[in-house]
C-alpha cells in the first residue's frame, strides 16, 4: 500500500473522531423522503438514536398508508413528526434533507431545498448524465452530498479498488460482481457503476466506452481494456459487490457485503456532519471520509 493511500484510510478515523468531538456542538435539523420505505425507516431509526441531529421532516408519496402517522410509530415511539407527501410542510424546519428515493422525486425534492436553502444528501441511484447534470447545477446554489452508496465500508473499498487498479493495470482481466434483492429497479447498481468509474479513471479509460453489461452467444475473445458487470437479483439480499482483477495464475478479489441498510443511515448521518458550515458545492463519500 502506498503512504499516500495508507494516509488518506488513515483519514477515515482521523474524520470520525472530529465529527464525535463536536457531536452536541449544533443540532442538525434532518428531513427524511421515502420515509415510510425500508431506507426511510432505518434513516429515522439512527436519526432518533443520534446525539446531533433530530427528525425536522417526513415525506413520502399521497399514496402511502403512513401519510399522517407518527413518522417513529413504527418503532413504538413518537417523533412528534406526522408523515406528510406536502413538500413544503417535510421541508419547513429541516436543515437538510436525506433522500433515497427515485430519480424523478429526488429532482422534484431538491428544486424545492435550492428553493428555501436546504442542503441535501442524495442517496438514490439510476440517474442519467442529464439528471446528474441538473443536481451539479443545483450544487451552485446549496450544499449536496451525492454517493450511490453511503455506507463507509464500500467508500473505502473504492479506495482500495482505486489503489488495486493502478497496480494491476496491465495483465488483469476486471469484472464486477453485484447482487441485490429482488425489488431493486435498476442495475447495475448504483454501487457497481461507481466501482466501475473509479476502476476506469485509476486505469485512464472511458467507463462509457469500456464497460460491458451483458454477454451472450459467440461474442468472441474478451477485449483487455474491457470492464464487466454482471447483476444478479433474489431474495432479501441488503447488498453484495466483490471485484474480480483475474490475472495468469492468480486471481484477486475485492468484496464488500452489507448485512444491514443501518450502515447506509449511518453514512448518511456522517454527510449530513460533514455539511456543516457548507453552504453550496457538490461533495461525495470521499470528501465525507477524507479519501481525497
Amino acid at each position: 500500500m502506498t503512504t499516500r493511500g495508507t494516509q488518506a484510510l488513515k483519514n477515515v478515523a482521523t474524520a470520525g473522531a472530529v465529527q464525535r468531538s463536536a457531536a452536541g456542538s449544533h443540532l442538525h435539523q434532518v428531513a427524511v423522503a421515502g420515509a415510510s420505505g425500508r431506507m426511510g425507516h432505518m434513516l429515522i431509526e439512527a436519526i432518533r438514536a443520534s446525539d446531533d441531529c433530530r427528525l425536522a421532516g417526513a415525506l413520502d408519496m399521497a399514496s402511502s398508508p403512513a401519510i399522517g402517522n407518527d413518522a417513529a410509530a413504527f418503532l413504538g415511539h413518537a417523533a412528534g413528526v406526522p408523515v406528510t407527501s406536502d413538500l413544503a410542510t417535510a421541508l419547513q424546519h429541516a436543515e437538510v434533507l436525506i433522500d433515497f428515493t427515485r430519480p424523478e422525486g429526488t429532482l422534484a425534492h431538491l428544486k424545492a431545498c435550492r428553493e428555501r436553502g436546504i442542503k441535501a444528501v442524495i442517496g438514490t441511484t439510476g440517474f442519467n448524465d442529464a439528471q446528474k447534470a441538473q443536481i451539479a447545477d443545483a450544487a451552485r446554489d446549496i450544499a449536496i452530498v451525492l454517493a450511490p452508496n453511503m455506507s463507509v465500508g464500500v467508500n473505502v473499498t473504492m479506495k482500495l479498488l482505486e489503489m488495486a487498479a493502478k497496480a494491476l493495470a496491465t495483465g488483469y482481466d476486471i469484472e464486477i460482481i453485484e447482487t441485490h434483492h429482488r425489488h431493486k429497479v435498476d442495475a447495475p447498481s448504483g454501487t457497481a457503476l461507481k466501482m466501475g468509474e473509479v476502476i476506469a479513471e485509476a486505469l485512464g479509460r472511458d467507463l462509457k466506452k469500456v464497460g460491458v453489461y451483458a454477454r451472450q452467444g459467440v461474442t468472441g475473445e474478451r477485449d483487455p481494456s474491457s470492464i464487466g458487470f454482471s447483476a444478479i437479483r433474489g431474495g432479501d439480499i441488503v447488498g453484495d459487490h466483490t471485484v474480480l482483477f483475474a490475472g495468469t495464475g492468480e486471481r484477486i478479489e475485492i468484496t464488500h457485503k452489507a448485512a444491514s441498510r443501518a450502515t447506509y443511515a449511518q453514512g448518511s448521518l456522517r454527510a449530513v456532519r460533514f455539511l456543516d458550515g457548507k453552504d453550496k458545492g457538490l461533495f461525495d463519500m470521499f470528501d465525507v471520509l477524507g479519501l481525497r
